[in-house]
């Protein structure tokens, strides 16, 4: 019996073994399917003791951004963007101040004479960006002018950098409104309005509002505009599309089109331009100090006829060609001090005196364009303080320039009336969306 049970056990254990086999090659199989059969072949495996399985450490280095690590300090520090305005008789060093640079970059951009001749090359009343550190350190510095090309200044490593490419710009069409309570700047401003933009409507209807005098609380404004954008901040603004006026009741409305003229105007919507042979004004805002009219003379002390208009403005106000003209006289003359007269189509000049100083390069026989710099308000001869005299001439003999019949320009040729109205009617529909709503603005 007991060798029989010996036996018994020695068979049971080979079948065991035989057993163990096949299960294995059983799971060999199972572990090629697919993983959905993988359940059942957990299911079916045998308990395993995964303490004898060996673990191994596994250390990769990875990198980190340079944006992380202080190998760049100035893209870690806190950074602001600042945008100013280039004004006249500004240096490189009072430019970067206005940006918040502090005085160490300061002396370094400015022994970088690349850099310092590119920025002051930048002419007044363009606008400039820069992102600064809030330690005063210069990151970039970026400028686009009026005809889409950016010139790009950049810090590195105690150098700067200069580029120059055309600037990638898209353009957004923004529709504001507005209403003068005391003046058309005070207007723009309270609705968020560029002061291009401003001065550009005030040049549009300039032969139809004289905006010294004839601005009224409570007119009203719509305009619609572009807005031009890189890199999805704005940089620069861009042209008035289409405008409206309400000025003392009556309305006055312009649409831009370049269809009969390739560098473009701006019309009524039925076709007539808004350019008049002939400006309202000289100056682009400004007050009128002294009328056509009989006065006592402040210097000659004597009364006697006043053969022109006077406009009070700060010393280097922008003067204007109030119409297309060469030039007849550029100098001085006993009274006017710095003078200039403009000969213009048929019988018509002006003139101008008391000025600080004439446009670069003006000379005699120059053909100069409707609204062109000729030169900047002073008081040059005989003037008590900076201000414009203006006078408007017909066959030589001074007449009142407020009064006098301005000839008027002719309308759109008949051939570019269909593509005309086809380009300039969403514009319209514009304004009328505007003046159908309470709508402030819309970009």
């Amino acid at each position: 019996m007991f060798k029989s049970k010996q036996k018994t056990s020695i068979l049971t254990h080979s079948e065991r073994l035989h057993a163990r086999k096949i299960r294995l090659r059983w799971l060999i199989a199972l572990s090629s399917l697919p993983l959905f059969g993988m359940v059942t072949a957990f299911g079916i495996a045998p308990q395993t003791d995964t303490s004898q399985v060996p673990i191994h450490t596994v250390v990769e280095n990875l990198p980190i951004p340079d944006s992380l690590t202080q190998t760049n300090p100035q893209a870690v520090a806190t950074s602001y963007w600042r945008d100013e305005r280039v004004e006249r008789g500004d240096t490189a060093a009072s430019i970067l101040q206005r940006l918040g640079v502090n005085d160490d970059q300061i002396t370094l951009f400015l022994k970088s004479p690349n850099a310092t001749h590119a920025l002051i090359q930048i002419k007044s009343e363009r606008r400039i960006q820069a992102q600064v550190t809030d330690t005063g350190n210069l990151i970039w510095l970026r400028h686009i002018d009026g005809n889409g090309n950016m010139l790009q200044i950049d810090a590195d490593a105690g150098t700067f950098k200069v580029t120059q490419q055309a600037a990638q710009l898209q353009s957004q069409t923004v529709m504001k409104s507005g209403e003068i309570r005391n003046s058309l700047f005070g207007a723009t401003d309270a609705a968020g309005i560029p002061d291009s933009i401003a001065t550009q409507m005030a040049d549009i209807f300039s032969t139809d509002i004289d905006f010294h005098q004839d601005l009224r609380r409570g007119d009203h404004f719509n305009v619609v505009y572009e807005v031009l954008y890189h890199n999805g901040e704005p940089v620069m603004t861009g042209r008035v599309l289409a405008a409206e006026f309400i000025n003392a009741g009556h309305t006055y409305r312009a649409v831009f089109s370049d269809v009969a003229n390739s560098k473009g105007e701006y019309y009524t919507p039925d076709g007539k331009p808004l350019k008049k042979a002939f400006l309202r004004s000289p100056l682009a805002f400004s007050r009128i100090s002294s009328g056509f009219e009989m006065r006592f003379h402040p210097i000659l002390k004597q009364w006697r006829q006043h053969k022109g208009i006077d406009y009070a403005a700060p010393t280097g106000t922008k003067v204007m060609a109030i119409a297309d003209a060469t030039v007849e006289f550029v100098g001085q003359q006993t009274g006017y001090g710095n003078f200039i007269v403009l000969r213009h189509s048929g019988n018509y000049s002006t003139a101008y005196g008391h000025l600080s100083a004439f446009a670069k390069g003006l000379h005699k026989g120059e053909k100069v364009s409707q609204g062109d710099v000729i030169g900047y308000v002073g008081m040059t001869g005989w003037a008590t303080g900076p201000h414009l005299h203006y006078e408007f001439r017909v066959a030589g003999v001074a007449t009142n320039p407020l009064t006098a019949k301005i000839p008027t320009a002719f309308p759109i040729a008949a051939q570019y009336m269909p593509k005309f109205k086809q380009t300039t009617q969403p514009l319209v529909a514009q304004l009328n969306l505007l003046d159908n709503t309470n709508l402030v603005a819309m970009e």
